[in-house]
């Protein structure tokens, strides 16, 4: 396991607790601020970001499906439920810089080189969990929902407005959120406290972790929405496994370059 008492280990930090305090408050303040701006544009677009998401529920019932909503309120809450899921979408490459450019104040400046490798990387990853799930997952766990209510329980799935639009957006976000696992298993690497060795040896018990969490992410979905949330994060924690490996690569490489120099 990498030494983590090392001076210059990625996050010691080069700044006191108040300094810390006062950079967190700004980050906080400019990561609302963003969010509020895109949740605004979301709230004026938010007609079509509806018409968007229920492309799985229509592909899964036909083109004559219609959400239906069951109290007077119930459409204008999840309009604003889904605005502001949708704005946090939009703003998370403006939230994730601010998250790594807090991280980047109290680092060293040789250290800040991997927050703008981790800023783009990170947004990346994140849209790509919310845009799996959206254009592939969804159709196909909505698909086999219906099929199963129809030919196993013989009840037709009317979904209401409200409850589709929630379990969309808590997927949507679940999906993403998920996908920054390589990004978690990189920097517990750089701070010391897992090595690549001792990752590869829990192979096992990852596979087995990603199924109770996905389990615990998707409760009350079916099988197939759980076993597509687990899959991806044991992919992505192989991945971190690689970035880990091609990190350590990086820097022997660099010592046996200065070596080579100093002799």
């Amino acid at each position: 396991m990498a030494d983590a008492g090392k001076k210059n280990d990625l996050f010691s930090s080069s700044m006191s607790l108040g300094d810390h305090l006062e950079e967190l408050r700004i980050r906080f303040i400019l990561a609302l601020l963003g969010l509020a701006v895109a949740i605004v544009i979301t709230l004026i677009f938010g007609k079509f970001i509806i018409a968007f998401i229920e492309r799985p529920y229509v592909a899964a019932l036909g083109e004559d499906a219609r959400l239906q909503s069951l109290a007077p309120a119930d459409g204008f809450i999840s309009y604003m439920n889904i605005a502001m899921v949708a704005g946090a979408i939009l703003a998370s490459p403006w939230i994730f810089y601010q998250l790594w450019m807090f991280i980047s104040a109290g680092l060293y400046p040789h250290e800040r080189r991997y927050v703008y490798v981790v800023v783009p990387f990170s947004v990346l990853l994140f849209i790509s969990g919310v845009l799996l799930f959206i254009l592939f997952i969804a159709p196909v766990t909505l698909k086999f929902l219906v099929m199963f209510n129809r030919e196993v329980l013989g009840v037709e799935s009317n979904f209401t407005f409200k409850n589709y639009v929630s379990f969309i957006a808590i997927m949507m976000l679940i999906f993403g959120l998920a996908f920054q696992t390589p990004i978690a298993i990189f920097f517990l690497h750089k701070l010391g406290l897992v090595s690549i060795q001792a990752m590869q040896k829990s192979r096992r018990f990852v596979v087995l972790g990603a199924v109770v969490v996905a389990a615990a992410a998707t409760p009350g979905s079916d099988l197939f929405s759980l076993f597509t949330l687990a899959v991806p994060l044991y992919l992505l924690f192989e991945l971190g496994i690689l970035l880990c490996y091609f990190s350590e690569r990086k820097k022997q490489r660099n010592k046996e370059t200065n070596r080579e120099l100093n002799d």
